[in-house]
């Protein structure tokens, strides 16, 4: 497949991108509303987009396809015209995305599981952000195995794969920005890339309309400004956390474990490792959680920690007590690991009153954060 910069001077246009790239990847235009695939999984391909025009032509014949279904059912078509997913009176399918930057693994085949289990149409994204990638990062050599891909969108019973050469071009002059949310943790390491992952997140939601939008909960910090930016934004879409896939060893899934050699692969047990530790060691409090993961990754060889935090699920803030998020990330041999795992620190004792003062006028005692709420967070619940 022709590949070609984005950002060398002199590349060239978008259209002839497209063109070059037609020999390579067939166009959803070309093929009939009847040839969907069926939704159960690896009976068929699915359809393919590489531009916007061909996505909005393939939602639309999974669109006709669907009151086709609905005709035979006895049920009211949808408009064509219908401006939302669900238009005044007239019910549409349910539709799902899933956004991947590709090198697809176990973990993003969990996300299309749970997004084909709750919806009627499902949408794969597979798109490699130059917006989230800071200078020295690994956008050029970040994996790129676009055919396996297909092959487990297909497996998965995904409807349409969303594959375009760019989705900014030239890049935005707008962009959104993660606040506060984006300057703390990974935010702190990686100056700029939750503004570009935000800005890329939300404009694929404008495009694809999704009523669901399913991410894994391993990339914590994303996960949190994504909710934070669909509330904040009103946007019209329930986003769905989904749990983290691991290794029988314990290693998060990442594209990224492939730049890994078997030694440091066994060194970046550690993480799972501390975190698990971690999360034993929960009754004994903020400090205990923190010392005890920091030991078996003090432990480890070849892993350089770049921090190690206990945060609010809900805005990243320190927490001493109630729900949390054990999260740490580290650098093993060039390749940076996040992970993280979820833990209930107990009630902080209250500081003793000072000699002679009565008990009523001491510090009072803390009281818990109220339960995490459920990972279904739609902006107008």
């Amino acid at each position: 497949m022709t590949t070609v910069s984005s950002t060398t001077p002199g590349r060239p246009s978008t259209e002839s991108r497209d063109q070059a790239a037609t020999a390579t990847v067939p166009s959803a235009r070309s093929i009939a509303p009847s040839a969907r695939p069926s939704t159960l999984p690896g009976s068929s391909r699915p359809v393919l987009a590489r531009d916007r025009a061909e996505l909005r032509a393939g939602l639309a014949a999974l669109d006709r396809q669907a009151n086709i279904a609905r005709r035979g059912e006895g049920g009211p078509p949808a408009p064509d015209d219908a401006p939302t997913r669900a238009a005044a009176g007239h019910p549409r399918p349910t539709r799902a995305v899933v956004m991947t930057m590709g090198a697809l693994h176990e973990g993003h085949a969990s996300l299309l599981r749970a997004a084909r289990a709750q919806a009627d149409q499902v949408v794969a994204t597979i798109y490699v952000n130059p917006l989230q990638f800071g200078a020295g990062e690994d956008l050029d050599r970040y994996p790129r195995t676009l055919a396996a891909d297909l092959d487990v969108c297909a497996g998965e019973g995904v409807d349409l794969v969303f594959v375009p050469r760019a989705i900014h071009d030239p890049p935005p002059l707008v962009r959104l920005q993660a606040g506060p949310l984006g300057e703390l943790l990974e935010g702190a390491a990686r100056p700029g890339h939750f503004d570009g992952m935000l800005t890329l997140v939300g404009t694929m939601l404008h495009l694809v309309r999704p009523d669901l939008a399913f991410f894994g909960r391993k990339d914590a910090q994303q996960l949190v400004c994504i909710r934070r930016m669909v509330a904040d934004l009103a946007f019209d879409v329930t986003v769905i956390g989904v749990e983290t896939v691991r290794e029988p060893d314990g290693l998060a899934m990442s594209s990224r474990n492939v730049y890994l050699t078997p030694d440091q692969r066994r060194s970046a047990l550690a993480l799972s490792r501390a975190l698990a530790a971690g999360a034993r060691a929960q009754a004994g409090g903020r400090d205990t959680v923190l010392a005890t993961a920091r030991e078996v990754l003090a432990a480890a060889d070849g892993v350089d920690v770049d921090y190690l935090a206990l945060a609010s699920p809900d805005d990243l803030r320190p927490v001493r007590s109630g729900p949390a998020l054990l999260l740490v990330a580290a650098r093993v041999g060039t390749t940076r690991l996040i992970d993280n795992i979820d833990l209930v620190l107990p009630p902080e004792s209250p500081a003793p009153a000072p000699t002679g003062t009565p008990a009523s006028a001491g510090s009072p005692a803390v009281t818990p954060r109220p339960d995490r709420p459920a990972d279904r967070d739609h902006p107008g619940a």
